[in-house]
This record gives C-alpha cells, sequence and structure tokens, in this order.
C-alpha cells in the first residue's frame, strides 16, 4: 500500500524535475550552443548559416589579453580564498560539535545579503575617503590617501570578499570528515606537523581543495560586476566581455561562444574534480 502510494509522488517528483531542467536548462544552453555557430545579421542578431567565425575571434591577441587577464585574476583569487578559507575551514572542523552549527552560520550570513549591495559596500571600505585610507591617515602611516579603489587588486578583494564561503563550506564538509585516527597514527610513526599535514591531511582533503577551488574560479572569470563597480570598467573579466556582447556590441554569435568556453571549462574542471575524488577514495581504501 505504500509503495503504491509514493510511486506517483515519486514519479511527479521525478517528471517535474526533469522537465524543469529540460526547458530552463538544457533548451537555453542548446541555443547558445547553436547561436554560437551562426553568422551574425546586419538587421537582425543572428543569420542562419553554419560558421566558426566566433570561435575565431577568440584567437584576437586583444581578447587573448582579456582571457589571460581573467584566468590571473580568477587563479589569484582562488589561492587567496584556499590560504585564508583551509585554516578557518580546519579551525571548523576541529572544533567543539556544538560550536560547529554556530561557526557556519557566520559563514553562511553573507549569502542573506546580494552580493552587489556587498560590492558596493567595499567602496565604502576602499575609497579615497573610505574607511581603510581614514584609519591609515588617523594612525600617522600615511599622509595622503591611497588609490585602492578602480584597480586590479581592489577586484580582487572583491572577488575573494564575495567567493570565500564558497572556498570554507566545501573544505569543511571534507576536514569533518576526516578520520582523526590517521593523523594519531602519522605522529605515532615519527611524522613531523608539516610532514603530517602535507601526505595525509592535504591528499585526504583534496576533493573539498578541487570543490572550492571549482566554485571560486568558475565564478571569478564571470562575475562582470565587480569588476565594473570596483575596477572602474578598468579591468576586464570574460564575464564582462560576454556581457557586453549580449548588451552592447549585439554580437550575439560571439557572446554565446565565450558562453560556450566558459561552459567547457566548467566541464573540465567538474572532470578534475571527479578525478581528484576518486584517488582519495582510492588512498582511503589502500
Amino acid at each position: 500500500m505504500t509503495r503504491s502510494r509514493s510511486n506517483p509522488f515519486r514519479r511527479v517528483a521525478t517528471g517535474s524535475i526533469f522537465w524543469w531542467l529540460f526547458i530552463f536548462a538544457l533548451i537555453p544552453n542548446a541555443m547558445v550552443v547553436m547561436v554560437s555557430f551562426m553568422p551574425r545579421g546586419e538587421t537582425e542578431f543572428v543569420e542562419l548559416g553554419l560558421t566558426l567565425e566566433s570561435y575565431g575571434k577568440l584567437l584576437d591577441p586583444l581578447y587573448l589579453q582579456v582571457f589571460w587577464e581573467s584566468f590571473w585574476l580568477a587563479t589569484l583569487t582562488t589561492l587567496l580564498c584556499l590560504v585564508i578559507g583551509y585554516p578557518f575551514a580546519y579551525i571548523i572542523g576541529r572544533a567543539p560539535r556544538h560550536l560547529r552549527p554556530l561557526l557556519v552560520l557566520l559563514v553562511i550570513i553573507p549569502f542573506w545579503t546580494s552580493s552587489l549591495v556587498r560590492t558596493y559596500a567595499m567602496m565604502i571600505l576602499l575609497g579615497t575617503q573610505g574607511v581603510i585610507n581614514t584609519a591609515l591617515i588617523a594612525l600617522g602611516l600615511i599622509t595622503e590617501p591611497l588609490e585602492l579603489l578602480f584597480t586590479p587588486g581592489a577586484v580582487v578583494a572583491g572577488l575573494v570578499y564575495t567567493l570565500l564561503p564558497f572556498m570554507v563550506l566545501p573544505l569543511y564538509a571534507s576536514i569533518e570528515k576526516l578520520d582523526v585516527r590517521l593523523i594519531e597514527a602519522a605522529r605515532d610513526l615519527g611524522a613531523r606537523k608539516l610532514t603530517t599535514f602535507r601526505k595525509v591531511i592535504i591528499p585526504l582533503t583534496m576533493p573539498g581543495i578541487v570543490a572550492g577551488c571549482m566554485l571560486v574560479f568558475l565564478p571569478g572569470l564571470g562575475m562582470y560586476y565587480v569588476s565594473d563597480i570596483l575596477g572602474g570598467a578598468k579591468t576586464t573579466l570574460i564575464g564582462n566581455l560576454i556581457q557586453r556582447q549580449f548588451l552592447s556590441a549585439r554580437d550575439w554569435p560571439f557572446g554565446s561562444a565565450l558562453s560556450v568556453t566558459l561552459t567547457l571549462t566548467m566541464a573540465l574542471m567538474l572532470w578534475a574534480y571527479v578525478v581528484a575524488a576518486r584517488r582519495a577514495a582510492q588512498k582511503v581504501e589502500a
């Protein structure tokens, strides 16, 4: 009786999820892929046809420079988030169990506010008359305000501030599951703290590291509003380039080609995550 009642609900739930993903995920992405292979129209956004012109534009030195700057800033953001987030996640994961929910809540609290609002709040900190410059002048460390805003450093600071929770949460999930007995066994065998961290803790938490890096790196390429607000449009990310192609230049095929490139990057990152997870599981079983 219970099985007969649960089957209709299961079919409805599964069917709803399938059609939702089909209509709002698969079809739009398929349209983007199709448009990326179509020529740009003179009066319309696209014309019927098949061409690789949009993908050929990706090899233009101007756009390659944008790709390089984007990947460099996203990589730097990811490394900073990892360096800052790993100790914080380790502290949370090793904290007493009754304190962990509170510490995780402190990490999640920034999600309660729009990232756009938090980005504008960074302007208050980094501005010429902002909190940081005012404090440094009051302490006598500087005599004139520093140019912190509208620089690549401001963009990186904004990205780290926005994306840090995406690094901490996967790391915390991996560290919390870490078997303390393996660490104790390494110490009993004479391994130093640094050796234990490098050969035991890091490999076992590698899935969390890869997942966190993926969740930080990919949004870091596309968060164009952070670059616009904190970089003053002086720093162009791939996300800025895509936004301008669709809204300003009206070159939908090229914008679609850029979007497909980002999607393929995400697929490679997911593949790397799966490989790292399998290797970590094999090491645990061994």
